[in-house]
């Protein structure tokens, strides 16, 4: 199974910012639809921003013109800024490819593996 690893969060105050980082171990990356989800406390898991491998880019409404979601194949990276934090973007953030590309076989087989994700905590 593809693993992801994610780094970069932390505690911000309301309208700070935060660089989501997350390194695929797979040199086929740069094939894969990819998103950042994010989970919290007594809440399922939601994906905020999604790229597609060409890097057509989607957003969660409630993160739109906050969060920007790149990309950088040659390093199997993706990324996340995020901008004018608030505190309900408080949760455990999570890279994976996104599920609406693939059959749920497939990904359960391939990407089934979640990563422990990085904590960001939006506080004063």
């Amino acid at each position: 199974q593809v693993q992801f690893v994610e780094s970069g969060g932390g505690l911000v105050q309301p309208g700070g910012a935060l660089r989501l980082s997350c390194a695929a171990s797979t040199p086929s990356f740069s094939t894969y639809n990819m998103g950042w989800f994010r989970q919290a406390p007594g809440k399922q898991r939601e994906m905020v921003a999604a790229i597609t491998r060409v890097g057509i880019t989607n957003y969660l409404e409630s993160v739109k013109g906050r969060f920007t979601i790149s990309r950088d194949n040659a390093k199997n990276a993706v990324y996340l800024q995020m901008d004018n934090l608030k505190p309900e973007d408080t949760a455990v953030y999570y890279c994976n490819a996104d599920p609406q590309y693939y059959d749920t076989d497939y990904y359960s087989r391939n990407f089934g593996s979640w990563g422990q994700g990085t904590q960001v905590t939006v506080s004063s």
